[in-house]
C-alpha cells in the first residue's frame, strides 16, 4: 500500500480563551477526495491555515509526500505542493485573467507564454478561459476558475478547497465536479470543505469530522447520510424547519420600476425591477453573485438613493428616508459582507448591536446611550442564536464566520421587523445553525412579518420560499410560486433568459 499523502498527528493551537484544534490527527490518501466537516468555530479554518503556512502550530507534526512537512507561509506550502482556493476571491476586477494569475505566482513567465498556458489547462480541465479578458467582467463563476487554474498553473500535490460552490449555479456545480474529478484520477489530492452536505455525498471518498477543535469522528460520505454527517457534526439531532402554512396577507412593499445606475465601473444596474410583497410571506430571489444582489438590498435598506415612487413601504414612499428611519417604521436588512458591513470588525459585540439597534430597542436616549441596556441586548442575541464566543465584549472580529453571521441575523430578527431583507443569510453557516436561522425567518413571517430572502443557496430557497425569483443582470423575473419549482428549472432562471423563458413553459 501506499503511504498517505500527508498526515497530521496531534496538531494543536490555541488563542486566548479558545482552542482552535485539539491534538487533529487525519490522513489524507494519493488521489483522494476527502471533506473535513464541522460545525461553525469547529476549527476547520485553523487547520487549513496550519497545512497552507497561513498559522504555525503549537504543537503537533505534519508529513507531506513522505517528508516532514512544516511550511514557515503560503509560499513554502505552495513550493511543497499545496494550493488553496479561498471562499473569498482574491482578485483585482481592473486587471486581466493573466495578470491577475502572474500576480498570484512566484516566477511568472512572459505574458504570451502564460496566456498560452492558461488556454491550454483551462481547456483540459474542462474550465475555459479568456487570458485577456478583464476579471471585472466575469461572472462569479469565472473568477473561481482563475483561483482554480492559477493553483493548478502550479501544479499542485494537494488542492484545499473552502466552500468552493457557494456562489456557482446547479451547471456550474456539474462542472466543477467533472474538474475535481479529473484531478483525482490523474493522482491530485484534494481538501474538500462545505457545509453541503449531498455535495460531499456525491463527491468526497472520505471525510474527517471536527467538533469543538477536536477530531470526533470519520466516515465514508457516500455510505452516510447527509443527517447523519450534520449529527455527527453538532453532537444532537438536527431539527429540520417546520413552515406554519400561513395564508399571505395585505401588501405592505411595493417595488415599481426600481431602476439604478451601478454604482462603480464593474457594477450591476438594477433594471425596472417591480414586484409586490405581502405580510406573512417568503420572497426568495434566486441568482449567482454580482447579478445585481448587493444594489437591490442597498436600494431597499436605504444605504442608495432611488426616485420617488420606486420603493413604498405600507403606503408610505421610502426615497427620502434613510437607513436609521426606515429601520424605526419596521424594514430592516442585514447585509451579505457580514465583517465590515454588517458588523464592525473591531468594535466589540455590545457594540455591533448598538450600531442598529439603537432605535428599536431604546438603546440611547437624548444622544446619551444605554450601555446595560445594550449589553442585555447583545447577550440576548448571543443566547438566543447560539453564538459561540466568550463574552458579549468581543470584538466582532474574533468570532468565526458563521457564528458572527447567527449575532447580525439574530440583531435584526429580534428587533421584530415588519419587512425583513436578509442577503445570504446562511453563507459559510452550519447545518444545524442554518435550519436555526432558516426557522427563525419562518418565525417571522409566521408572526405577519414579510422577508425577502436573497440567497444563492436553491436548496434553501425552496425549503422556507413561499414565493421564488430570479436576479440575472439586475433584472428580476415575476415571482412565482415556490411549490412545483425544481433545482433545474431555477438554475435555468438564475442563468438568464433562456431559462427564464424555460421556466414559463
Amino acid at each position: 500500500m501506499t503511504t498517505p499523502l500527508l498526515t497530521l498527528s496531534g496538531l494543536t493551537k490555541a488563542y486566548p480563551g479558545v482552542v482552535a484544534n485539539d491534538d487533529v490527527s487525519l490522513e489524507i490518501g494519493r488521489g483522494e477526495i476527502h471533506a473535513l466537516l464541522g460545525e461553525n468555530g469547529a476549527g476547520k479554518s485553523t487547520l487549513v491555515k496550519m497545512i497552507y503556512g497561513l498559522v504555525k502550530p503549537d504543537n503537533g507534526s505534519m508529513v507531506f509526500n513522505d517528508a516532514p512537512f512544516a511550511p514557515q507561509d503560503p509560499r513554502t506550502a505552495r513550493a511543497g505542493g499545496v494550493g488553496m482556493v479561498f471562499q473569498h476571491f482574491s482578485l483585482f476586477d481592473a486587471l486581466t485573467v493573466a495578470e491577475n494569475i502572474a500576480l498570484g505566482m512566484e516566477n511568472a513567465p512572459a505574458m504570451n507564454q502564460l496566456a498560452a498556458r492558461i488556454r491550454e489547462v483551462s481547456q483540459s480541465y474542462g474550465l475555459p478561459l479568456s487570458p485577456d479578458r478583464t476579471v471585472g467582467d466575469l461572472s462569479a463563476g469565472e473568477r473561481q476558475r482563475v483561483e482554480i487554474i492559477r493553483c493548478l498553473l502550479q501544479d499542485p500535490k494537494l488542492l484545499i478547497m473552502d466552500e468552493p460552490t457557494s456562489v456557482l449555479t446547479p451547471q456550474e456545480v456539474a462542472v466543477l465536479f467533472e474538474t475535481l474529478n479529473k484531478l483525482r484520477s490523474e493522482g491530485t489530492s484534494i481538501l474538500y470543505i462545505s457545509h453541503k452536505l449531498e455535495e460531499i455525498r456525491t463527491l468526497c471518498d472520505g471525510a474527517t469530522i471536527l467538533r469543538m477543535g477536536k477530531v470526533v469522528g470519520s466516515c465514508v460520505p457516500a455510505q452516510t447520510t447527509a443527517r447523519d454527517m450534520a449529527e455527527m457534526m453538532v453532537g444532537d439531532t438536527l431539527k429540520s424547519p417546520q413552515r406554519s402554512g400561513t395564508i399571505a396577507g395585505d401588501v405592505i412593499l411595493t417595488l415599481t420600476g426600481l431602476s439604478l445606475p451601478p454604482a462603480s465601473a464593474f457594477g450591476m444596474p438594477l433594471r425596472d425591477i417591480s414586484f409586490e410583497l405581502h405580510k406573512g410571506e417568503v420572497l426568495g430571489i434566486g441568482g449567482v453573485a454580482g447579478n445585481g444582489q448587493d444594489e437591490l438590498l442597498g436600494a431597499l435598506s436605504g444605504e442608495t438613493n432611488v426616485a420617488a415612487g420606486m420603493i413604498t413601504y405600507d403606503g408610505q414612499d421610502m426615497a427620502p428616508l434613510g437607513p436609521n428611519a426606515r429601520r424605526a417604521v419596521g424594514l430592516l436588512s442585514a447585509p451579505e459582507e457580514r465583517l465590515g458591513h454588517a458588523a464592525a470588525p473591531n468594535m466589540s459585540l455590545i457594540e455591533n448591536a448598538m450600531l442598529t439597534g439603537a432605535t428599536r430597542e431604546g438603546l440611547e436616549k437624548g444622544g446619551l446611550l444605554n450601555w446595560p441596556a445594550a449589553r442585555e441586548f447583545a447577550d440576548k442575541i448571543i443566547q438566543a442564536f447560539d453564538v459561540r464566543t466568550p463574552t458579549s465584549a468581543n470584538a466582532a472580529r474574533s468570532l468565526s464566520g458563521g457564528n458572527l453571521q447567527k449575532f447580525v441575523i439574530g440583531r435584526e430578527v429580534l428587533q421584530r421587523p415588519d419587512v425583513l431583507v436578509v442577503n445570504q443569510p446562511t453563507w459559510g453557516v452550519d447545518a444545524s445553525a442554518a435550519a436555526s436561522i432558516r426557522q427563525s425567518l419562518l418565525d417571522l413571517a409566521k408572526g405577519g412579518a414579510a422577508v425577502i430572502v436573497i440567497s444563492q443557496d436553491l436548496d434553501e430557497l425552496m425549503e422556507i420560499s413561499d414565493r421564488f425569483a430570479a436576479l440575472n443582470e439586475g433584472r428580476l423575473s415575476t415571482p412565482r410560486p415556490a411549490a412545483g419549482l425544481n433545482v433545474d428549472e431555477i438554475g435555468l432562471m438564475m442563468g438568464g433568459a433562456q431559462g427564464l423563458e424555460a421556466a414559463h413553459v
